[in-house]
């Protein structure tokens, strides 16, 4: 496995397997998406309590959960970056960091738009927000160290430090509907054995969750070429590659 891997240590090779893969994420994507909001929106059935008002899940659910998932996968990037001193790897916790912060403010904001039908609120200092909302600040925090250091290697090292002591939040927004009396509900989808919600609601939840992280995985795709590009400008293959796109 590592003799597979090792190749791809190399920005040249991880940039070309990029490219490669940028257009089965981005079209699988748009396809899951689309699949998704149609069966959501139109086709799945009215809640009995919340109404029409309770689709804003399709967008809410996937965001909130894949906005821990970004981050722990930044974590480890950066945990891999330092403990390695993989360059690559600092470069890919980089690109993770905005897609992270933009995932975690449309969860905010989807949670209070359904929140002000069903709490009478848009906003209450519950342990899910407020801890969701420290979410977001940890990745604006190391957004500023990434840019905050010219030499890439020391910005990397800030802000994995800082991207590592972050990773305690984590387990506090997954478990804070159970630690603590909140507003925020419960678990529903992962509740293997019985969720909580009607198979007509839950697959296509299930869908646009798988929607959402195909569509992460593209954006990440993306900066992350530019990320490399960015550190390795100075490198032949980067001015061929130039010279070749200006053709």
């Amino acid at each position: 496995m590592w003799k597979w891997l090792h190749p791809y240590a190399q920005p040249e090779r991880t940039y070309q397997l990029a490219t490669k893969l940028l257009p089965w994420f981005a079209v699988s994507s748009f396809i899951t998406l689309v699949i998704g909001f149609v069966w959501g929106l139109a086709f799945a059935p009215v809640d009995y309590q919340q109404g029409q008002s309770y689709r804003i899940i399709f967008i809410h659910v996937p965001t909130a959960s894949l906005s821990m998932t970004i981050y722990m996968a930044m974590a480890t990037a950066s945990l891999i970056g330092m403990v390695w001193q993989l360059k690559l790897s600092d470069a890919a916790a980089a690109a993770m960091a905005p897609i992270g912060a933009v995932i975690t403010v449309i969860a905010l904001f989807t949670g209070s738009f359904w929140g002000k039908p069903m709490w009478g609120t848009w906003w209450i200092w519950d342990a899910r927000l407020t801890s969701e909302l420290i979410l977001l600040f940890l990745y604006l925090g190391v957004i500023a160290l990434h840019s905050s250091f010219e030499d890439k290697v020391l910005a990397g090292r800030a802000a994995g430090i800082l991207t590592l002591v972050g990773v305690i939040n984590i387990p506090i927004i997954k478990y804070s509907v159970e630690w603590w009396n909140t507003l925020h509900q419960g678990a529903t989808i992962s509740k293997l054995e019985k969720p909580s919600m009607d198979t007509e609601m839950l697959i296509p939840l299930l869908i646009n969750i798988l929607g959402f992280a195909l569509l992460i995985a593209a954006l990440t795709i993306v900066r992350f070429r530019n990320e490399v590009i960015a550190r390795n400008t100075m490198r032949p293959w980067v001015k061929e590659l130039v010279a070749k796109e200006a053709q």
